[in-house]
């Protein structure tokens, strides 16, 4: 993948817009909605939170790296590298499917009793996401490295690990989406409003 910075940024800060209001339309429903979930699979809430202990992660990184190479402006174009843009296109939600995967121990909020806070802290963590992304207008997102989640072994191109990361957050709020589609679904007709 080749593409300018501005084309990737502006593409980026679009699908953290959209995520944004999509997750701002939970803030309307009670807890029990928030923690609907069916079998074994996880509820909204437990979706944002996984984004959460993500966002812990990547965006320290992120913003270290940025702040690091603040001065250094380089390439105005961004080239994906192989391993980033393999991740980076694992984690796109593509024609309305996801390739299962299972959540590192540390990254599932399997058992975590989650509140309304949930939901402010990702809005938190997404407007500074979107600080980041206009921090990263000039800077080498090829050149520029950032370490994984998974090990510190593997560094990605920063511009991969942006998408990498944004796409994650589309991937769990399209799941979030989907659980509360199918709980309206199977409630009486009277039970909702919206």
């Amino acid at each position: 993948m080749e593409i300018t910075n501005r084309g990737l940024i502006d593409d980026l800060l679009k699908r953290t817009a959209a995520s944004t209001e999509k997750v701002k339309n939970f803030e309307r429903l009670t807890i029990d909605e928030l923690r609907y979930k069916k079998g074994d699979e996880w509820n909204i809430l437990q979706c944002l939170e996984h984004l959460n202990l993500y966002g812990d992660f990547y965006l320290v990184e992120i913003e270290k790296q940025i702040m690091s190479h603040q001065h250094l402006p380089g390439s105005r174009i961004f080239r994906s590298g192989l391993i980033g843009n393999y991740f980076a296109n694992l984690m796109e939600v593509k024609d309305g499917k996801v390739k299962k995967m299972k959540a590192p121990k540390d990254k599932n909020p399997k058992n975590s009793n989650l509140t309304v806070t949930t939901i402010s802290r990702f809005l938190r963590q997404q407007e500074q996401l979107v600080f980041l992304l206009d921090k990263c207008l000039d800077i080498d997102l090829t050149k520029v490295k950032t370490s994984l989640s998974l090990t510190r072994l593997i560094k990605l191109r920063l511009g991969d690990t942006l998408r990498f990361y944004t796409y994650h957050i589309e991937r769990h709020i399209w799941q979030a989406e989907r659980i509360w589609k199918e709980q309206k679904l199977n409630a009486p007709a009277s039970h909702y409003h919206n």
